[in-house]
């Protein structure tokens, strides 16, 4: 019996399929390296070109990736074809690269039908461009809580990438791998597929049933199976928090016990450390939307906006309003 991918690729001989590469100012390198070096592999695998690409951005000439190298494009936003895929590259500050050229020049060629994709933070371009309207979609988990504010018709997953129909998103980083190797097993065969993941050194392909973070152990350095449980009742209610007692009582615990154990893992009270993870949410909704003030403070618990202009400036050293204000000086610069 041949293999898969020789079988799968007959219908597809004839013509490369071809993804054209949009590069945000200040696109995250990693998640566009995977991508275009998965598709690189995988033509070197088959012995042929089944994947071509171009790589485009506002301008046409030159565009600078968040560690600061600038890379020539092959021309400027234009008309693409039906069969094209496109490839959002987004990264740091993406609302501000978002501009209205790239809005308007994704509506009018996603009207076309062609697959359109969001690498790292490119799903924000993809939303504000009312290509998510009613779709599943994941972006890095860091824009998550701004994301989910901003755009209430979008269901936002925490998946490493998600595909729902013709629009594809992923988290960031090496999760363009996943996504481009599940774009070459549906073409082309899994044996394809994991061919280019071998040559990748990538071990462990996931799937979009894989979550993008690390488990709550992990992340803490701690395995303490009601300390875990715990903490993932505080950051899923962010918004109503809690109180001690209550998140004693869900694991069977005294509040004494509780406040023992915190101290005992992670050095402080579990007051403390809800406080940290509300405000930790208060800054990403400062620095990546533009909800009011009084907003953020609502969004993260705070019924008083004095009460958590005070919490903040005693976490962050400086007032709400001045980190707004600093951030938004650093984007104009």
């Amino acid at each position: 019996m041949p293999p898969r991918h020789a079988t799968a690729t007959t219908a597809a001989e004839e013509k490369p399929q071809r993804f054209v590469f949009v590069l945000l100012e200040n696109f995250t390198l990693l998640s566009f390296a995977s991508a275009i070096e998965s598709l690189r592999i995988a033509n070197r695998m088959a012995d042929r070109r089944i994947y071509d690409w171009i790589v485009v951005g506002e301008g046409g000439e030159t565009v600078p990736c968040s560690a600061g190298a600038q890379f020539k494009l092959d021309g400027d936003l234009g008309e693409l074809g039906r069969d094209d895929t496109v490839m959002l590259c987004g990264g740091i500050d993406v609302q501000a690269a978002t501009t209205k050229k790239v809005l308007s020049w994704l509506r009018r060629e996603a009207r076309k039908g062609l697959r359109v994709g969001g690498l790292c933070t490119a799903a924000y371009t993809m939303a504000r461009a009312g290509l998510l309207d009613d779709k599943k979609a994941t972006i890095h988990w860091e824009n998550q809580d701004s994301f989910a504010e901003e755009f209430q018709d979008v269901t936002l997953t925490k998946s490493v990438f998600v595909v729902d129909g013709n629009r594809m998103t992923t988290a960031g980083g090496t999760s363009s791998i996943d996504l481009m190797l599940k774009l070459i097993a549906d073409g082309h065969g899994e044996d394809l597929a994991n061919l280019v993941a071998d040559q990748l050194i990538y071990s462990s392909i996931r799937t979009d049933q894989d979550t993008q973070r690390l488990s709550v152990p992990t992340r803490i350095g701690v395995r303490h199976p009601k300390l875990s449980q715990v903490i993932q009742m505080m950051e899923q209610a962010i918004e109503e928090p809690i109180s001690p007692s209550v998140l004693a009582k869900n694991v069977g615990m005294s509040t004494r016990q509780l406040e023992r154990l915190f101290r005992r893992y992670l050095s402080r009270s579990p007051k403390r450390y809800y406080m940290e993870l509300r405000l930790q949410k208060a800054r990403n909704l400062l620095m990546q939307t533009d909800m009011s003030v009084i907003n953020v403070a609502l969004a993260c618990g705070f019924a008083s906006p004095s009460h958590f202009s005070k919490c903040y400036r005693a976490h962050y050293d400086t007032t709400p309003y001045r980190e707004r204000g600093s951030h938004a000086t650093r984007l104009s610069i």
